[in-house]
């Protein structure tokens, strides 16, 4: 299946750039690309990508277009995987792009549009369900909210690791429960035990959510 790709980045050679990357693999396809945030909803309307790689801050604001697209699209587009390119590992814009679960979102840093490897192959991973997470902006994440241990999942029994294991693929807790033979409350119980033995405190349940399967993802790419 050829991938169909729409490209959001204001600048131009930068926008360039990417397309010129991402045409260079037979599988994939840029349809369109664009400027600005008005654009890039209008043009996942026209062409129906699978694919939306987009830069965070674009016009009209300049500030986390990128991350608003991404909201957007999870709730109009589900089926749509993001690609969110970025200059910099920041937690504040990382955070709420995995907040309703990180199946078919990617966040890399732009200097990865240099490797087409890399690139290519995080369109593909978003296409397919799946997620990518610059190991930057993973250490960003968890310095930033938990402190630095050895092996955070080691204290994690098997069946918390596999509630952990479905949650990092973006599934609800009626989902996860479906997939592992439980009651939701079951699996209510497993995250909240797993919880402090990942050192996340009491803060709001979305940031303890997204921090665990930051850390799950750390786990898996070492």
């Amino acid at each position: 299946m050829v991938i169909r790709i729409v490209i959001a980045e204001d600048s131009f050679l930068v926008r360039e750039g990417v397309r010129r990357v991402l045409d260079l693999q037979e599988d994939l396809e840029v349809v369109a690309t664009c400027g600005d945030l008005a654009a890039l909803l209008a043009a996942v309307e026209e062409h129906a990508p699978h694919v939306v790689l987009t830069d965070i801050r674009m016009p009209p604001t300049s500030t986390d277009e990128g991350i608003q697209a991404a909201t957007s699209l999870q709730r109009s587009h589900p089926s749509i995987g993001v690609v969110v390119l970025s200059q910099f590992a920041e937690p504040a814009y990382a955070t709420p792009l995995l907040s309703s679960g990180s199946a078919g979102r990617a966040y890399l840093l732009k200097e990865r549009v240099g490797d087409p490897g890399a690139l290519a192959e995080a369109v593909r991973a978003v296409a397919r369900g799946g997620s990518v997470i610059d190991p930057a902006v993973v250490e960003a994440l968890v310095a930033d909210n938990v402190l630095s241990r050895s092996s955070p999942l080691a204290a994690l029994t098997p069946r918390e690791r596999d509630v952990l294991a479905h949650i990092a693929q973006g599934k609800s807790n009626a989902a996860v429960a479906s997939a592992l033979f439980l009651t939701e409350r079951a699996v209510e119980k497993h995250i909240n035990a797993l919880f402090p033995k990942l050192g996340l405190g009491p803060e709001p349940d979305v940031n303890r959510r997204v921090m665990a399967v930051l850390l799950y993802l750390s786990a898996q790419s070492q």
